[in-house]
């Protein structure tokens, strides 16, 4: 009998969790036990249904608001019990925000860079604490390549993500000569989500599906960072390396 296996899904029903979750399960079936943790109580209880509906063992479900600074200790101990041995976690919520209404609210921008950078940040290190105390365990964490170089366009939600990009190097540096712990950071671009539903799509997107085939692949592989699909990599290469003085006469 397999033995079980136990993921935290951060952000449970956005749409790339979902696809990845859905991977886990025909991966793993029955042995495979999810802890899905979310804000929008009815999302959670729908994707509950459809979990255990294709065959995964156990599914639990924590509604909570996870970029609430100072609620994170408590949620963490009731989500996460000292019986159980957490194998995996997934990380991926965060919002998109507007930035022009982040440019004259300091509550609008305060709330991007909490929600997508500090709480975030947070949740990874209470995670690959626990997973070092456990001697195992992976982490992945969805950031963007949007924190590669800061645009007019984008740049609260952009700093947001870089500066994630760089705590999480950070703690890959830290547990480098730790075995059986490992943290990887997942960079997508265009995702067809409804987070982007508003949003011309073109050659660029992608579905929530296919980031989830990318993030499997950098587990197995113990990828550090990946870019989502992998010719991002080069598109950012691009942009970051455009001189300031060209850079600025662009629109992006």
């Amino acid at each position: 009998m397999q033995e079980k296996y136990t993921c935290v899904i951060l952000g449970g029903s956005s749409d790339i969790a979902r696809a990845y979750t859905r991977r886990l399960i025909q991966e793993y079936g029955a042995s495979l036990n999810l802890i899905i943790v979310g804000r929008n109580k009815i999302d959670l209880e729908a994707d509950h249904k459809d979990f255990e509906g294709r065959g995964a063992g156990l599914v639990e479900s924590f509604v909570c608001d996870l970029s609430l600074l100072g609620s994170i200790d408590s949620n963490f101990n009731n989500i996460v019990s000292e019986k159980v041995i957490i194998d995996e976690a997934l990380i991926a919520y965060g919002i998109l925000g507007d930035n022009e209404v982040s440019r004259n609210s300091t509550a609008f921008l305060s709330e991007n860079l909490v929600v997508n950078f500090v709480s975030v940040a947070a949740w990874s290190q209470k995670l690959l604490n626990l997973f070092i105390r456990q001697d195992k365990g992976h982490l992945s964490v969805i950031g963007s390549v949007a924190g590669d170089r800061g645009r007019q366009s984008n740049y609260v939600y952009g700093s947001a993500k870089g500066g994630l990009d760089t705590f999480i190097t950070g703690l890959q540096h830290s547990i480098a000569s730790v075995p059986n712990v490992s943290v990887n950071f997942i960079k997508p671009g265009f995702v067809d989500t409804s987070m982007t539903v508003s949003f011309k799509k073109g050659p660029l997107w992608v579905s929530p599906e296919k980031i989830a085939t990318i993030i499997t692949k950098a587990k197995q592989k113990k990828k550090l960072t990946v870019y989502a699909p992998w010719f991002w990599r080069w598109i950012m290469l691009i942009i970051r390396s455009v001189p300031t003085f060209v850079f600025h006469k662009t629109k992006l």
